[in-house]
C-alpha cells in the first residue's frame, strides 16, 4: 500500500505534516477527515533509488501528451492510444510507463490514478490536470495543454542552458590555462630564486597557490571535498537555505533573473491548471511546490491563507514585494474580468521573453568578468616572477 506525504490544517488552524498509508488520495482524505484535518497537499512518497527518472525528458514527455490529445481528438479510444504510445521504440523507458498505463486502464482504472502510480515519471500538476479533465469531461484539451506546459518548460530550460554554455566554456578554460601556469609553469622559476635572502610578498603567495596546486594537490583536493561536503549539509538547515534564497533572490546581478525565473515557473503552472479546471486552492498548492525559490513558496503560501480567506490573489502577491507592479496589475485585471486563467499564461509569456533579455545581459556581464579574472591572475604571476628577477640583476 502506498503512503503519501500530507500537509494539512488542524481545527485550532496549525498547520501540521505526516504521513499516511492508504490505497489511494482520496483514502487518505477520509482518514484526515476522520482527524478533523482541513488537508493543504497531498503527495505520494517515492522510495529513493527504486525509481529514477532516467531517460524521459520533459520534451519527449510533452510531445506524448501532443500526441495523446490528438489521438483523443480524432476519436481513439483512451486504450488503443496508450496502447499506441506504448509500442514506440524511439523512447523505451516512457514506452514501458505508457503499457503500465494502459494495463491499469484496461482494468478500469482512471488514467490520472494510473499516472499517481509513477511519480518519478508524472508530477502531481501532471496528475490533478490530468483528474481535472476526466472529471470534466475535457481530458483531450486537458492533456494537449499539459503537453504545450511542458514544451513551454523545456523551450525555457534549453534557452538558459544555452546562453550558459559560452560563459562554462570560459571557465573551463581559464581553469586549465590557471592550472598550468600554477603547476608547471610557476615551480620552473623557484630554483632561480632561491639564492634571495628576502622573496616580495606577491612572490610567496605565487609560490604558494603553486604548492597547493602541485606539491600538495591531494590535501588541497580533500579540502575542497570537505568544504563542499560541509556547505551542502549547511545548506540543508532551514536558517541556511533562507539565507541562501534572499541572497540569490534579492543579488544585484542575478536577483531579478531569480526572481523573473520563480514567477514565470508559478503564472504558468497555475494559469495551465486553472484552465484545465483545477480548484484555485489546490492549484496554488501545487504551483506554489514548483516554483522553485523558497521566499516565493512562502509568498504564496500567505497568498493560499488569503484567499482561503475570501481574500484576492493579487493583494497578498504585492505585499511579498517578489513580484513585478505589471504583474500583480495584470493578475488583478484578470480576477476582475474572471479570465485570471488566460491572464496568468500570458504573463508567463511575457516574463520568459523578459528572461531572454536579462539572460542576454547578464551573460554580457559574466564573461568580460571571467576575463578581467583571468587577467589580473595572470598580472599577479607575473609581477610576483619579475620582481625577483630585479634583485637578481642587482645581486649581481
Amino acid at each position: 500500500m502506498p503512503t503519501f506525504e500530507y500537509t494539512a490544517l488542524s481545527t485550532g488552524g496549525q498547520r501540521v505534516s505526516g504521513e499516511i498509508a492508504g490505497a489511494n488520495e482520496q483514502a487518505v482524505l477520509s482518514e484526515l477527515e476522520a482527524r478533523r484535518l482541513v488537508p493543504v497537499s497531498i503527495r505520494e512518497k517515492v522510495a529513493r533509488g527504486l525509481r529514477l527518472r532516467r531517460g524521459v525528458s520533459v520534451r519527449a514527455l510533452a510531445n506524448a501528451y501532443q500526441q495523446l490529445a490528438d489521438m483523443l481528438h480524432a476519436g481513439v479510444p483512451m486504450l488503443r492510444a496508450l496502447r499506441l504510445l506504448g509500442s514506440r521504440k524511439s523512447q523505451p523507458v516512457l514506452s514501458r510507463v505508457f503499457r503500465e498505463m494502459a494495463d491499469a486502464v484496461a482494468e478500469g482504472e482512471d488514467l490520472g490514478d494510473a499516472m499517481a502510480r509513477r511519480p518519478d515519471v508524472f508530477r502531481q500538476v501532471q496528475v490533478a490536470m490530468v483528474r481535472a479533465g476526466e472529471k470534466g469531461g475535457f481530458l483531450d484539451a486537458a492533456v494537449a495543454r499539459l503537453g504545450q506546459f511542458l514544451l513551454a518548460q523545456a523551450e525555457l530550460r534549453s534557452k538558459v542552458i544555452g546562453s550558459l554554455v559560452y560563459p562554462c566554456a570560459l571557465v573551463v578554460f581559464g581553469v586549465a590555462v590557471l592550472g598550468f601556469i600554477f603547476g608547471v609553469f610557476v615551480p620552473m622559476f623557484r630554483p632561480i630564486f632561491n639564492r634571495l635572502p628576502n622573496v616580495p610578498l606577491v612572490t610567496q603567495v605565487v609560490f604558494a597557490a603553486s604548492d597547493a596546486l602541485g606539491r600538495y594537490g591531494l590535501v588541497t583536493l580533500a579540502v575542497v571535498a570537505a568544504l563542499v561536503v560541509g556547505g551542502m549539509w549547511a545548506a540543508r538547515r532551514p536558517d541556511v537555505r533562507r539565507a541562501i534564497a534572499r541572497v540569490k533572490t534579492h543579488g544585484p546581478v542575478f536577483g531579478p533573473l531569480v526572481r523573473a525565473l520563480a514567477t514565470a515557473r508559478f503564472c504558468r503552472m497555475l494559469g495551465t491548471m486553472l484552465g484545465n479546471g483545477v480548484p484555485m486552492l489546490s492549484a496554488m498548492s501545487t504551483a506554489r511546490e514548483a516554483a522553485g525559490n523558497l521566499l516565493l513558496e512562502e509568498a504564496v503560501e500567505g497568498a493560499i491563507e488569503g484567499v482561503r480567506a475570501g481574500e484576492a490573489l493579487a493583494p497578498p502577491l504585492r505585499e511579498s514585494g517578489l513580484f513585478a507592479d505589471d504583474v500583480i496589475e495584470m493578475i488583478a485585471v484578470g480576477e476582475e474580468a474572471g479570465n485570471v486563467a488566460e491572464v496568468l499564461v500570458t504573463v508567463a509569456e511575457t516574463i520568459e521573453k523578459r528572461i531572454d533579455r536579462l539572460l542576454s545581459t547578464v551573460v554580457r556581464l559574466i564573461e568580460p568578468l571571467l576575463l578581467v579574472v583571468i587577467a589580473v591572475v595572470v598580472l599577479i604571476v607575473a609581477v610576483g616572477l619579475i620582481l625577483p628577477l630585479t634583485q637578481l640583476s642587482d645581486i649581481r
